[in-house]
């Protein structure tokens, strides 16, 4: 209720996170029961239908929190097996309710809950990894994406095992990259390293600190079938490997700089900022004249228009002259919900340098 006694919505209360009310619903008469829950559920996979993801994937996500009406509930899909997070304790209090409905929805044969991350903790609750229903996965699921096939780690890998919100974005890497040398910096398990290699690219240098992120990023090469002596793996500090390559006076057609969350509030985004504008200092630097420089932010902290200056002030202490061709995303199973803006959270920039 406001001041004045006027009904603002429906949500859920935590007494310990810094957000207290997470918002559900803005419909007086609304009613957040089995119902309510089961019916959002099933609209966010019916918009996954309609969007013909799996024309394209068989990994996709099914339900994106604030975006699809369901606050701190994240679900991802991979071939049968469901991956779901609870984020929140509005979802934490439904969480019976969530697995039966995902269940009978998707139709999966298994699901696997992922609540295994810090914000958890600022909620008050419990970190918690397990199977919850069904089919035990494997250790290793094969997923495939555009004809590209991956091994995704949905127990012990980053975010639930894999960056699906990237996946229109390593459609394009795959069409800029023939004949191009090319760069991929902060590479996981090599979704741009594929990609480019599949579009014909003479070369990728790929660069992790994770060794377990590389070695399933080489069978993911191998599976595919592509030439091991096209691509050279790097373990290592990302800046460390990219201050190195310039003193070596390396130079590539396109560099792919998809750092990790550097900023998740605006609190952390002043010393956030100096950290993208290393890297993306380092990746004009290391850059052909005419090369492409592919550069993403997905920390919530830093919004486009600050990312975008971070960029061009990294371009100007380079000495490059450089331009923005195309702005990038995340993929539309991560629809942004127009009165939760933070859910645009993926910046991406194409630049060329001339």
């Amino acid at each position: 209720m406001s001041s004045k006694g006027e009904h603002l919505g429906w949500g859920a209360y935590s007494p310990f996170s810094s957000i207290r009310v997470r918002v559900w619903s803005f419909d007086p008469d609304e009613t957040i029961n089995e119902e309510f829950l089961y019916h959002k559920i099933l609209m966010a996979t019916k918009l996954r239908e309609a969007l013909k993801i799996h024309e394209k994937s068989d990994a996709f996500r099914v339900i994106f929190g604030e975006s699809d009406g369901l606050p701190g509930l994240i679900v991802d899909r991979y071939g049968d097996i469901a991956v779901m997070q609870i984020l929140s304790a509005g979802a934490e209090y439904w969480r019976e309710v969530i697995i039966s409905a995902v269940r009978e929805i998707t139709h999966c044969k298994g699901i696997v809950e992922r609540s295994d991350v810090e914000v958890r903790t600022l909620e008050g609750l419990q970190i918690r990894e397990e199977v919850v229903w069904g089919a035990i996965p494997p250790q290793r699921l094969q997923i495939w994406e555009n004809e590209i096939k991956y091994w995704v780690d949905v127990i012990g890998g980053q975010k639930t095992g894999f960056y699906l919100d990237q996946r229109e974005n390593r459609a394009r890497i795959r069409e800029l990259a023939k004949d191009r040398d090319v760069l991929n910096a902060f590479c996981y398990t090599g979704g741009f390293t594929l990609s480019a290699l599949m579009g014909g690219a003479n070369s990728v240098i790929s660069i992790d600190s994770s060794a377990a992120a590389l070695e399933l990023a080489d069978e993911n090469l191998r599976l595919n079938g592509l030439n091991p002596q096209q691509n050279q793996w790097i373990e290592g500090d990302v800046f460390r490997e990219l201050r190195a390559l310039r003193d070596r006076a390396r130079k590539f057609d396109l560099i792919i700089l998809d750092p990790p969350k550097f900023a998740p509030t605006a609190a952390q985004a002043q010393k956030a900022a100096r950290a993208y504008k290393d890297i993306n200092l380092l990746g004009f630097k290391l850059l052909q004249r005419g090369g492409l420089l592919v550069t993403f932010s997905c920390s919530g902290g830093i919004n486009r228009e600050l990312f975008q200056k971070i960029v061009a002030d990294a371009a100007l202490d380079a000495g490059v002259d450089a331009k923005i061709i195309e702005f990038l995303s995340q993929s539309a199973d991560h629809p942004v919900a127009l009165n939760f803006p933070e859910s645009f959270y993926l910046k991406g920039l194409i630049c060329v340098v001339s």
